[in-house]
């Protein structure tokens, strides 16, 4: 890999690998001297920093896997993944952002941190103070002097072996707590150098804006992939929208990946032409309602923007839409497989047969991406699994050719209508054709006679919904258990706060729909 030729940019300052990569070994030795080995588990409870990815790879070195924690997470969640990840280290930044993180540690349950022997204390400028000796009844140490330590070692441990594990993501699970993705050393730096020739990553004077956060595949996955071609990754600790736009006029910024609502922002913001230097950009469809509009404005502002597909499972970035391709294609999305290696095919779901094409249905994946197991949990792992190695997604999709799938809807918030299953967005898309619709969001609500859809809908501006029309309308264009039984009209959506971007909260909707049709 050409990773000695990437470089990181960091507040200003450009950090280049045959500097850096001295750091990787030096607290590779550091962790060593502190009893981690092949086979345990370390939790990065940081942002995006130059320390996240040092200290990741030199757990890559040991055959250490990182356990990724989101700075977002508060107690309860702290405790859920590294008390089940098993972590024997902790790593954290107590004064990022002002964020009581040391309060945080202090409601973790005890059971959680009780196969955690060290932790690591991490500080820039004034945060970064002498640690306490003590957190939470285990020794501390700043990562200065871990570091400081590895340095004056001669430190030797066993060679790392394509199948250790590498890192844990948390999956976004519907029911129960959030299962502990593993992949393992091959799953990533296979994945990482696949996917730069796909997304133009390994061509000269490659820069990629590091705003996802690097504890979620989205932003672990781009980030690999640049390295591993020897680009430039210029890391942003938060996201802040004006300082973004400024470092990527100012380091001619190639390659922007992200949510809507990120796009959306730096438009709403940006001066025409501070985006020249930027080629393309992959998004996730989490909140903007007309996504085909957002990529046709995003191409009157110069980016060329297309959709993705990843989970937590098959990391980020296993499918994307080709450049050139019409708008309302790049608007979905699914695409084309990253990996020569890959394969998908779409299955019925309740028989798990294969499906014709054109036909929606659940998507199995399987390639060189996919995780090794969810750790500690193998009746999960047995069943995501197909006899055969497919990842059974619970997304629904239609396959385009052989190689490219157009991604649908989670199979959660598919709709089983009449004994057919129909896609929201299929819905959706009918009834904002009425020019009184401005956006829509269709849920199933369950009742006597099965599941049944209901529709929430925005006026278009100067518009008056009527529901007898909008019934009219869909009656007219869709099979009859496809029409909503109720429209009901709202100001806007309801929407959370996500790592990558706000997303409409479907499970709210469903619960005023319920109290609707009560």
């Amino acid at each position: 890999m050409p990773i000695a030729k990437s470089t990181l940019i960091y507040q200003g300052q450009a950090l280049h690998a045959s500097d850096w990569l001295q750091r990787v070994a030096e607290y590779a030795a550091g962790l060593t001297a502190l009893g981690l080995r092949r086979g345990d588990s370390m939790a990065l409870w940081l942002p995006n920093c130059p320390e996240w990815i040092y200290l990741h790879l030199a757990a890559m070195e040991l055959g250490v896997a990182t356990v990724a924690v989101n700075t977002r997470f508060r107690s309860a969640e702290v405790a859920d993944i590294v008390g089940r990840s098993e972590a024997r280290a902790l790593v954290y930044w107590p004064g990022f952002l002002g964020i009581d993180f040391d309060g945080i540690l202090e409601d973790v349950d005890d059971a959680a941190l009780c196969r955690v022997e060290h932790v690591l204390v991490y500080g820039e400028g004034e945060g970064a103070q002498t640690p306490p000796r003590m957190v939470r009844g285990k020794p501390t140490h700043s990562l200065q002097a871990v570091r400081d330590h590895g340095a004056g070692m001669q430190a030797e441990w066993p060679r790392a072996q394509a199948d250790d594990g590498c890192i844990m993501f948390t999956t976004s699970g519907t029911t129960g707590a959030p299962k502990l993705a593993l992949h393992t050393r091959a799953s990533i730096l296979k994945h990482a150098q696949e996917v730069a020739p796909t997304f133009g990553y390994d061509q000269p004077a490659t820069t990629l804006l590091q705003a996802l956060p690097l504890c979620g595949t989205f932003g672990h996955a781009q980030a690999m992939s640049v390295l591993s071609a020897g680009g430039t990754l210029l890391l942003v600790s938060a996201f802040d929208l004006e300082q973004a736009i400024h470092l990527i006029e100012k380091h001619r910024v190639t390659a922007i990946n992200g949510a809507d609502t990120m796009f959306e922002d730096m438009m709403a913001t940006a001066r025409p032409g501070q985006f020249a230097s930027v080629s393309d950009g992959g998004f996730a469809a989490f909140a903007t309602p007309d996504v085909e509009d957002f990529v046709r404005r995003a191409e009157d502002f110069g980016i060329e923007l297309f959709g993705l597909y990843g989970m937590s499972e098959v990391q980020a970035l296993f499918a994307r839409r080709r450049p050139g391709a019409d708008i309302a294609v790049r608007a979905e999305g699914g695409g084309y497989l990253t990996s020569p290696h890959a394969a998908f095919r779409i299955c019925d779901p309740d028989t798990g047969c294969e499906l014709p094409r054109g036909e929606a249905g659940e998507l199995y994946a399987r390639g060189p991406s996919m995780f090794r197991e969810y750790f500690n949990n193998p009746g999960a792992t047995s069943a995501a699994l197909t006899t055969d190695g497919f990842l059974r997604t619970g997304d629904l999709a239609v396959a385009d050719d052989e190689r490219s799938f157009t991604y649908l809807t989670r199979m959660g918030d598919s709709l089983r209508l009449g004994g057919f299953v129909a896609s929201p967005a299929e819905i959706e898309a009918v009834i904002e054709q009425h020019a009184s619709v401005r956006s829509c969001q269709v849920v199933g609500v369950e009742g006597e006679r099965g599941t049944r859809p209901v529709a929430f809908v925005l006026a278009s501006d100067g518009a008056e919904i009527r529901p007898d029309a909008l019934h009219r309308h869909c009656a007219g264009a869709m099979a009859k258990y496809k029409v909503p039984v109720r429209f009901i009209e709202l100001d806007d959506f309801p929407r959370t706060d996500s790592p990558n971007g706000q997303k409409i909260q479907r499970v709210r909707l469903r619960e005023i729909a319920t109290e609707q049709l009560r």
